[in-house]
């Protein structure tokens, strides 16, 4: 994970404020929420995609088109009663409006957050560009922007009624729906409140294992580029730390935690949160790494096995690889999907360039195992196109 700025306390403050003000809730009166940039999809057809960015607080889409036919019931009696036109038109209405009613109520909305330090706009649309391509159920996003956002974040509490979040950092691309990881919070036991991925795969080439001067969790540390959260549990647990011996909340936690260690910390807001759950392991549930997969993974010959036998899940192009050279399987994914645009088909437009310009980096660690990038992509667009294209029909019995 780098540093978004130029020191490690205006990083550690960019997130860490993001954090404390995530999980804090109850003692301060609500106010009104920053703008968020709540960012929809209109898929009209199999082949056509359209972006819509609108600023507010909530997230449309047109689900997909399910088109039922089904017998029309006769009346008891045998013989079947007339219905007027009129009349038809109000039960048609009656139905649909409780057809629409049962969708709602049980119509999931996932939170996916971000905070868009410096210069990274056009990563961090990328990146929501690449949810939208393949997500399923609706997300809203929370994208906070430190130069505009700080003075609401230090007077505000912001997200104490959301459950469940997932962090992501702007360097991220999803390159299979989001519903998937979103689930793993189903997963967690009854102590864990959080998910991520170990920092490395091999502990001796690992950086905390050969650098750190902190405490950090297990034998390799943890990456915090994704992050998924049930907030609920974080704002009500108390967590073991080194300072003091009943425990700390998270808001209570983060100052204290930063000033002991300050010195000694490199990765900023990681690095915290490697602290935290070195003292409190049994809170922390543990994703496979293709669901994190970075340059490290690769560039010293493949080390994630997840990721050659089911495919890269979530890229996370740290190291700036997405703007350099360095890492060209890298940079020919995050150029695709930037570059794709939403009218077109996506196996003409985005699949097959892609898949196209990784020839030209099979001299490189990453590149020489392209099916690792591509094999979710594919699998991800058949899934999508199905789920917007057939049509249930229910049978005559």
């Amino acid at each position: 994970m780098r540093i978004h700025c130029k020191v490690v306390v205006i990083a550690v403050w960019c997130f860490g404020v993001l954090l404390l003000f995530y999980f804090w809730g109850g003692n301060v009166a609500d106010g009104p929420l920053p703008e968020e940039v709540a960012v929809g999809v209109d898929r009209t057809s199999p082949s056509s995609f359209k972006l819509r960015l609108d600023v507010g607080p909530k997230l449309t889409r047109k689900s997909p088109t399910v088109l039922e036919v089904r017998p029309e019931d006769p009346p008891k009696g045998g013989k079947k009663r007339k219905v007027t036109k009129r009349e038809g038109n109000v039960n048609a209405k009656s139905k649909e409006g409780r057809a629409v009613a049962r969708r709602t109520r049980v119509e999931e909305v996932m939170h996916l957050a971000m905070v868009a330090c410096g210069n990274r706009l056009e990563e961090t649309l990328t990146l929501v560009k690449s949810a939208v391509l393949f997500n399923l159920k609706k997300i809203k996003f929370h994208i906070f922007a430190e130069d505009l956002l700080i003075p609401q974040f230090k007077e505000k509490v912001i997200l104490k009624d959301v459950d469940s979040l997932l962090y992501v950092d702007t360097d991220v691309l999803f390159l299979r729906p989001m519903d998937d990881i979103w689930r793993m919070l189903k997963s967690f036991n009854s102590t864990q409140l959080a998910a991520m991925a170990p920092e490395h795969e091999v502990p001796k080439i690992g950086w905390y294992s050969r650098f750190a001067r902190h405490p950090f969790y297990g034998i390799s540390g943890v990456n915090s580029g994704v992050m998924l959260m049930n907030l609920t549990r974080i704002r009500s647990t108390l967590f073991k730390n080194s300072m003091i011996a009943r425990g700390l909340s998270w808001e209570d936690l983060l100052h204290p935690l930063y000033q002991k260690y300050k010195n000694h910390i490199t990765w900023g807001d990681q690095d915290l949160l490697n602290i935290i759950f070195h003292y409190n392991p049994e809170c922390l549930f543990i994703f496979p790494c293709q669901w994190n997969y970075r340059p490290d993974h690769c560039m010293y010959g493949s080390n994630c096995k997840g990721a050659e036998e089911e495919g890269v899940s979530i890229l996370h192009g740290n190291r700036g690889v997405y703007h350099d050279e360095k890492q060209p399987a890298f940079k020919v994914v995050y150029d695709g999907i930037h570059d794709f645009p939403f009218e077109d088909n996506m196996f003409q437009s985005l699949f097959y360039p892609i898949q196209a310009k990784f020839l030209d980096t099979v001299n490189t660690l990453c590149g020489r195992i392209p099916q690792v990038f591509l094999k979710q992509i594919e699998k991800t667009m058949r899934k999508v196109f199905e789920e917007n294209v057939i049509r249930h029909i229910r049978p005559h019995n």
